[in-house]
C-alpha cells in the first residue's frame, strides 16, 4: 500500500498522498511491532508503540477534515462507521499502554496482534473505499481547503508535507462560501455564523465569569450566566478595570495588565476559597495577529465539584 507516483496522477501535497505517505509508515512500524517481543524487548517494544499512537493525528484529520466534507456530499457512512472503528483500535492502545504500565506482559502478548490485525483492515477499507471515492466526490478546490486545515490535527510523518497547490489556479484561490442561514442577521466569525441572540445564550449558558478588558484597562463586555461566582452590573461597561477590584488587589491586576502589555506574560492564575467554595481566576493577554497587546480576559470558574473528581465515568448517568 503506497502511491505509485508514475502512474497514479495524485500529486505531492494532496491530502491524499499524504495519507498513503503515512501509510508506508504505519507498515514499517507494524512490522517492526509484529517482530518485537514484548517481554524480551520491553523498551523497543514501547518506543515503536509510542510512534504508532501518533496514529491518532491521522485519526482527527479523518474524523475533523475529510468526514465533514463528505458529509457535505451526503456521503455519511465514514462519519459512522469508519469513526467507530477509529475509536476501536483507540480502546485497544489504551488498554495496551495500561497493560504495560502495570507490567502484564501476558496480556501484551495476547492483545498486540489485534491492534495490528486491526489498523491492518482500517488501512485496507482505506485504500479500496474511502480515498477512491472521495477523489470522486471531491472537487479540487476542497482538496486545497482540506489542505489548509490539516496542520492543525498534524501528521504523522516527521516531516511536514507541502501544501497542496492544484493545477488549477482558480482552486488554489477558491474561498467556500458557507451558506448563512440566518441572512442578514448573523455576521461571519473566525468559523461559521452566529447571530447576537446565539451569541448571548452562548455567553449566559457558559459555566463560567467572562469579563474582558480592552487596550485602555476600560471594561468592555462580561458575560450575564445564571449563577455568577462574583456579581457585576451593566455600571462596569466602561469603566476602568482598577475600581472594579477591592483595593487590596487592584495592585496585582495592574501588574498582571503591565506584565501582559510589556509582552513579558501571558497568563497569570490564582486560586481562592469563596463563600465556601474554590474559585479558579485566570488572566489571559489577549494579541492580534501582529502580537499586538488588544487586553485582557479574566476568567472565574466554581470548581468545588470539579476538583473532586477522580477515575473516570464514560457512561452517561442522569442520577448524578
Amino acid at each position: 500500500m503506497s502511491v505509485d507516483t508514475q502512474s497514479n496522477p495524485i500529486k505531492e501535497g494532496h491530502p491524499v498522498f499524504t495519507y498513503f505517505q503515512e501509510v508506508d509508515l504505519i507498515v514499517s512500524l507494524l512490522k517492526e511491532f509484529s517482530a518485537t517481543h514484548p517481554q524480551d524487548e520491553k523498551q523497543k517494544w514501547f518506543n515503536i508503540f509510542n510512534e504508532l499512537s501518533t496514529i491518532e493525528k491521522r485519526f482527527l484529520r479523518k474524523e475533523n477534515q475529510l468526514f465533514p466534507y463528505l458529509e457535505k456530499k451526503g456521503w455519511n457512512g465514514p462519519s459512522k462507521g469508519m469513526w467507530s472503528f477509529h475509536d476501536t483500535i483507540r480502546e485497544q492502545m489504551r488498554l495496551l499502554r495500561k497493560h504495560y504500565l502495570e507490567g502484564n506482559d501476558e496480556r501484551l502478548k495476547t492483545d498486540t496482534p489485534y491492534l495490528i490485525d486491526n489498523i491492518y483492515r482500517l488501512m485496507e477499507v482505506e485504500e479500496t473505499v474511502l480515498f477512491p471515492n472521495a477523489l470522486q466526490l471531491l472537487e479540487d478546490h476542497e482538496w486545497v481547503e482540506m489542505s489548509k486545515g490539516e496542520e492543525e490535527m498534524g501528521w504523522m510523518l516527521k516531516k511536514q508535507p507541502l501544501p497542496y497547490l492544484s493545477d488549477d489556479a482558480n482552486a488554489n484561490t477558491f474561498e467556500e462560501k458557507a451558506e448563512n442561514p440566518f441572512a442578514n442577521e448573523s455576521f461571519k466569525l473566525n468559523e461559521g455564523y452566529m447571530t447576537v441572540d446565539q451569541l448571548n445564550l452562548l455567553f449566559k449558558t457558559m459555566p463560567l465569569d467572562l469579563t474582558y478588558v480592552d487596550e485602555n484597562d476600560k471594561v468592555i463586555f462580561y458575560n450575564r450566566g445564571e449563577e455568577r461566582v462574583f456579581p457585576r452590573s451593566a455600571g462596569i461597561i466602561g469603566r476602568e478595570v482598577k475600581f472594579c477590584h477591592p483595593p487590596k488587589s487592584v495592585g496585582t491586576v495592574l501588574e498582571i495588565l503591565d506584565k501582559f502589555r510589556k509582552g513579558e506574560q501571558n497568563e497569570a492564575s490564582f486560586w481562592i476559597n469563596y463563600k465556601e467554595r474554590l474559585i479558579y481566576i485566570r488572566y489571559f493577554a489577549i494579541r492580534d495577529e501582529k502580537l499586538h497587546y488588544k487586553g485582557v480576559i479574566e476568567i472565574s470558574q466554581d470548581i468545588t465539584e470539579i476538583k473532586e473528581i477522580s477515575g473516570e465515568r464514560r457512561l452517561l448517568d442522569w442520577s448524578n
